[in-house]
């Protein structure tokens, strides 16, 4: 059965990123491999599917069948913005077969909801990432902001005048906004949506003035004209968006990564995580895999356990002082 992947994307690239786990062919049990337990990998997604973090699980459960010779079976557990998920993993035998498709997300409801029943860096162990992608400042292709500058010049001269529309409180477009107005010095007003396309739908109209959108979302309306990419929130220039400067060069130091990787319950041995480790960084490297990541306007995001568990520390930090500045809370 084949999910069909909304983003804004051609149909035929919707279609042939659509990837169905019934279809995954198995091949024989590599050498290497015997640190994994025997028996399905679940790949758990805290999101229905079709979205962003479904589509990710499914484009690396695929390749990663094929390298192991094991099933690997995407489980949508939605609910609570990703974290019952979250926890039904932290909660799972930790032998590598059950693994959560975490992002930065977690980093932000580590400190946005204050009664989580586990402490994600304390209780997940990274094992591997899968892809990372900016997100981009945008604003109607009509607006007279026509860079990032103006935007800021606005702002200040009209405090609590522009509207910062976001997919929902607490979410990651929403916190890179709050990023942005604590670091620049401005004041906006946040407008929560039910989601980006919705969000996305009222920029074009002009009824919100800005939003911070994935890329993965908006990089079709930005190549079609319908939205105008006035920055990207990477340090340096992305290879999807050519052209478009980096925020970090009118409001320094400012840097958001929306990205993904996979996780496991914090016991699983060492062993086992090094395995898994080097079968998704193996699976990144197929030029296959990496040109579909691309189509989605993000890159593979290959790194070591150790290293991704430093990222994730980092990120972590860096949330927590725009979710603190925000005075956003779910309880």
């Amino acid at each position: 059965m084949k999910i069909a992947v909304s983003m804004n994307l051609p149909r035929r690239k919707i279609l042939s990123l659509s990837l169905g786990a019934a279809a995954w062919p198995l091949i024989p049990r590599p050498a290497g491999a015997d640190s994994l337990a025997p028996g399905p990998i679940h790949i758990v997604v805290g999101f229905p599917p079709g979205g962003v973090a479904d589509t990710c699980a499914r484009l690396i459960g695929q390749p990663l069948q094929q390298r192991l010779g094991q099933s690997v079976i995407v489980d949508n557990r939605p609910g609570a913005g990703g974290n019952l998920g979250t926890e039904s993993v932290v909660k799972a035998r930790p032998d590598g077969n059950t693994l959560n498709l975490g992002g930065a997300k977690n980093a932000i409801d580590a400190t946005l909801y204050k009664n989580l029943p586990f402490d994600f860096i304390r209780d997940i162990a990274m094992v591997a990432g899968i892809m990372q992608a900016p997100l981009v400042m945008v604003t109607n292709s009509a607006s007279a902001s026509k860079s990032v500058a103006d935007v800021i010049d606005y702002a200040k001269a009209n405090p609590g005048k522009m509207n910062m529309a976001s997919a929902g409180n607490g979410t990651t477009m929403h916190m890179a906004g709050e990023l942005f107005q604590m670091m620049a010095g401005v004041s906006m007003v946040h407008v929560p949506y039910r989601g980006s396309a919705e969000a996305l739908a009222d920029l074009m109209a002009g009824r919100v003035q800005l939003i911070f959108a994935n890329v993965v979302d908006s990089i079709g309306l930005i190549r079609g004209g319908r939205l105008r990419a006035l920055a990207v929130t990477s340090s340096k220039p992305w290879p999807a968006l050519p052209g478009i400067p980096p925020l970090a060069s009118a409001v320094s130091g400012y840097e958001v990564m929306s990205w993904y990787g996979l996780g496991a319950p914090k016991a699983t041995p060492a062993a086992t995580i090094a395995a898994l480790n080097k079968a998704v960084n193996a699976s990144l490297a197929e030029p296959a895999i990496a040109d579909r990541i691309r189509e989605l306007g993000a890159e593979p995001m290959v790194m070591s356990p150790r290293e991704l568990d430093a990222f994730v520390a980092a990120d972590t930090a860096r949330w927590a002082k725009a979710v603190k500045f925000s005075g956003a809370k779910v309880d």
